[in-house]
């Protein structure tokens, strides 16, 4: 199958210097990457990051040789590597990282699609079984793919131990919740799968532009990307389709949380009309994370249970010192949150989503 599409999983190879967010108190370890230190250091560390973008150096070598990408299209924090990562996640208190894995190519078959995502899924097994407990991985899923997705899942969740999928929020302005992915929704729903999804660039962006000039993509239009994937799966109520999945909308939900009240009485236009319970269900039942940074949560909080919030920083397409020096402190010292529900934020409630993590 031909995939002209500019695949990609996490943000967009030209516009990755997002902000991002995290939690908690800034803690500057000076440590080895290697060695997380003793056990009494280690109790800081309790939070995992549900928001870790993942470039495999594999990958970009091979993609490289394939003629698929120059290392100039890539920015240059693809090229940070696990040290890197490590010694970002002693300083921010985090225990353990999820690997969200960007893939930006056009692949010309679906067979070189595979096998990309096979040299994605290596290397992070190589990553994960090297430090353990300190990372585990979603499997990059391709909407514009469905044959190669579906033996991704089958691949990456039935054999591998990946503990959830990564999907971008639309392909070709066809977004999730359409029926056309119903096929990949009920296999993932046979896996009980967390469905991870990341925005990209709004239908109709010329890759490499922004939509308005100046104003990079990843300040607007990501947010509204999100949103409108997450309205179409309320539109097509997927979750009550799909009752086994869980969906994760990454930077609080992108612009959701602040037009609730709106769909809820303005839905009945929609087509299919959108009725204000299926508002009111659907939020209760996504996860959102922390990634950002996000705006204070007393709007997020009049629509969705602090146990559905998940921390997460965008690191390293957030820069460093944007998470250690704005995120986390706002996030710790945000007033809508108690120290309770900061601690499920940080761990518990990810604990209780990802099972597995406990055997990270």
């Amino acid at each position: 199958m031909s995939t002209p599409a500019l695949r990609l999983l996490g943000t967009p190879a030209d516009e990755l210097r997002i902000a991002a967010v995290g939690t908690s108190e800034v803690i500057r370890v000076g440590r080895s990457p290697s060695a997380p230190g003793p056990d009494a250091a280690r109790a800081v560390h309790s939070k995992i990051d549900m928001h870790h973008h993942y470039c495999a150096p594999q990958w970009r070598e091979w993609a490289v040789q394939h003629g698929l990408i120059t290392q100039e299209q890539l920015p240059p924090w693809t090229r940070l590597g696990i040290a890197d990562a490590i010694r970002f996640m002693d300083g921010a208190g985090i225990t353990t990282a999820v690997l969200k894995p960007m893939l930006p190519a056009r692949y010309r078959s679906s067979a070189q699609l595979r096998e990309a995502v096979n040299i994605t899924l290596q290397s992070m097994i190589e990553v994960a079984t090297a430090h353990p407990g300190r990372f585990s991985y979603y499997v990059p899923l391709f909407l514009d793919d469905p044959e190669a997705s579906s033996w991704a899942v089958r691949r990456g969740l039935g054999q591998l131990g990946a503990v959830g999928v990564n999907v971008t929020a639309n392909h070709g302005g066809v977004y999730l919740g359409d029926p056309s992915y119903d096929r990949l929704f009920h296999e993932l729903n046979e896996f009980s799968a967390v469905v991870d999804t990341h925005p990209h660039n709004l239908p109709g962006c010329p890759p490499g532009a922004s939509s308005v000039p100046g104003i990079p993509n990843f300040m607007c239009d990501f947010l509204l990307d999100t949103t409108r994937a997450a309205v179409n799966m309320i539109s097509n109520r997927t979750l009550d389709r799909f009752p086994d999945i869980s969906v994760v909308l990454p930077h609080a939900g992108g612009f959701l949380p602040y037009i609730a009240t709106r769909l809820q009485a303005l839905g009945r236009f929609c087509e299919p009309r959108v009725e204000p319970a299926a508002v009111r269900d659907h939020l209760s039942r996504f996860y959102y994370d922390t990634a950002g940074p996000m705006a204070p949560a007393a709007t997020l909080l009049e629509h969705v249970p602090a146990d559905h919030v998940l921390f997460g920083t965008d690191w390293p397409a957030a820069p460093a010192d944007t998470v250690t020096d704005l995120a986390l402190p706002a996030l710790e010292a945000d007033p809508s949150f108690t120290p309770e529900q900061l601690q499920g934020i940080y761990h518990g409630n990810a604990m209780r989503l990802i099972p597995q993590l406990a055997n990270a």
